[in-house]
Order: C-alpha cells, then structure tokens, then sequence
C-alpha cells in the first residue's frame, strides 16, 4: 500500500456519541491523502458498533479494538505505532475538526517552516451537545522559537499549545512517543520534547473543536489535584536547569513558576528543595521587584484575557454566518 502523507489517529474509549463527529470532520477534509486510524480502547458503550459502520465506508479507515483496556497514554502510543503517514495528525475521539480545510492549513504550516517541527491552531472550545463556549488563541499568529515556547510553558506551569488534537508534527520527530510515566501533563511533556527539536509554526485561525465535557478521560484526570501539581513540579525539574530557561529575559517566567509551586507545597513538602533553589536563583532584589510587577499589572492582564476570549468566540460566530451566507 502507499504510504499516506498524514495519519488521523483516533484514539477513544467510550465516545460512541461523539464518534460520528470526529470521523465526519475528517472524510469532510477537501486533503484526501490520508488514512484515519481509530483505535478503541476496550469501550463498553457502542463505539464497536460506530467504528465498524464508518470502516466499511471508507478504504482509507483502519481500526483496532483492544480487547482489554491498556490505558490512555499507551492507546495514544499504539496509534503511534501503527501509523504509517508522514505526517502525525492526532484527534481525540470526543474531538473534531473545525472545518474543512484544517489538514490543509497544518500541513502547509508544517511544510513552509523548514524549522517548524509542530503545527497548531487556535481551537473552538464546544460543550458535549457542539455548542460554542469559546474560542481560545494562546499564541500570537506567526513562527515561534521551541526553545522559548518551552519557557513561557514551564512558568505557567501548563500548555499554551494545545491540546493533542491541536496539533500536527512528523512522525520520524516523535519516535520516541508519549512518556507513560506521566497522566496529566502527558501532552505537555509530549510538547516540550518535540519543540526541543525546533520551532512552533501557530495560525490564530480555529482548526479544531476541542470538546469541554464530565466524561472526558483528561478531565477524570485532572481531578486528582496533587498528581497534577506534583507532576508540573517534575516537569520543571526537568528543564529549569536548561541555560534558555534561566536567561535574563525569563526570569519573570521564572518567578511565576515560583510562585505557583508555593500553592503546591502544603501536599509536597518533599519539593521545598527546589522552591529554594528557584528563590535563589531569583535574588532578594530581583524578587521582590518582580512580586511588586506582578501585582500592579495582574488586573490588566486578566481583563486583556478576558476581551480577548469574547473577541475570539464573536470573530469565529461570524465567520460562521458568513460561510452559511
């Protein structure tokens, strides 16, 4: 068989309802050099059911049922091993495309950034019935250095991204997979590994719904709140040491970091290590001129955020009523 350019993967466990969607998003792709790859991860609703109406329509779907359940992050890496495309296009099973030119537009991002190993999009935030909660656009619209996204990303101890299903990269830059020691910052990490490898090329136009709902096994996750912080703790420890992480121009980042790991130290003590070697990293000085910066500019950058999240949803409503026009 000939090697597609892109693989979708679609891992899933139990999203029978959300299903159709996602793989819907996909055939409606005006790119058509693809294969999807659904692999369910032992389901006990109907997505059995879904998964084989949808394989039997089209040639280019390829499915796996695991007979037991194996966990989320090594379905996400089976996917991985299974792909053959080029290129590696990931879309959580509860997820789906905006519209469609997405693998389009990833791709072109991908392939006209030589130094780009990631592409992504802003992402159109849906509730479990499709509606529109949101837009969100993390970045600045252009190519990114990987080196300084990886700073911004540890000092605000989490992704500013997005989430897999976001995101596009080259599958020969990502053999080593999804790291199973992590549960709740595993697409982080994922994130942080690649663009050590080079640069982030980022469209602020909405190429993904990114569906918000109680089921979804990310948000199961992030209910245990200690695992969380514990693991941004374990993130940062691996990169803070790292001289881009520590240059004169982070260190705003940097006291922002500290200023979260505080919250985490009253369930991890055992981190009050690495809360003082941040402290002295800082200096006295530079410390305390950074906590004055922080509190007279933190109401300006909530209301900036908060403009920026309503901007973002009326723009993309728009642009809606303007493609049904």
């Amino acid at each position: 068989m000939n090697r597609p350019t892109i693989s979708v993967l679609i891992p899933t466990y139990n999203y029978a309802r959300y299903l159709p969607e996602a793989i819907e998003s996909v055939l409606a792709q005006d790119f058509k050099d693809y294969e999807i790859l659904i692999a369910d991860d032992a389901s006990t609703d109907r997505s059995t059911e879904v998964i084989a109406r949808y394989a039997v329509r089209d040639s280019r779907i390829r499915t796996q049922v695991h007979r037991a359940n194996v966990g989320m992050v090594n379905n996400w890496n089976w996917c991985l091993g299974a792909a053959r495309g080029e290129y590696i296009k990931f879309l959580f099973g509860d997820d789906k495309l905006a519209g469609p030119g997405a693998l389009t537009r990833l791709l072109d991002l991908l392939s006209g950034n030589p130094s780009a190993v990631l592409s992504a999009s802003a992402r159109v935030i849906i509730d479990e019935h499709s509606k529109v909660l949101q837009v969100t656009d993390f970045l600045s619209a252009g190519l990114h250095r990987g080196r300084e996204i990886i700073a911004r990303s540890i000092a605000h101890y989490g992704n500013i991204v997005g989430e897999p299903s976001v995101v596009m990269f080259r599958q020969r830059d990502f053999e080593r997979g999804f790291d199973p020691g992590y549960r709740q910052f595993v697409d982080v990490e994922m994130l942080l590994h690649l663009l050590e490898k080079g640069d982030l090329a980022y469209t602020s136009e909405p190429l993904v719904c990114f569906r918000k709902h109680g089921e979804q096994q990310t948000q199961v996750i992030r209910s245990a709140g200690a695992l969380g912080r514990r693991e941004a703790a374990r993130l940062f420890w691996d990169y803070y040491n790292k001289d881009y992480i520590l240059e004169g121009a982070h260190r705003p980042l940097l006291y922002r970091q500290l200023r979260e790991l505080r919250k985490t130290l009253a369930d991890c003590p055992d981190l009050s290590p690495l809360e003082q070697e941040m402290r002295r990293r800082l200096g006295p000085l530079r410390l305390g001129m950074l906590a004055l910066r922080y509190g007279l500019n933190r109401p300006f950058e909530n209301l900036r955020r908060s403009v920026q999240k309503r901007l973002g949803r009326v723009a993309y409503e728009r642009g809606r009523a303007g493609g049904r026009g």
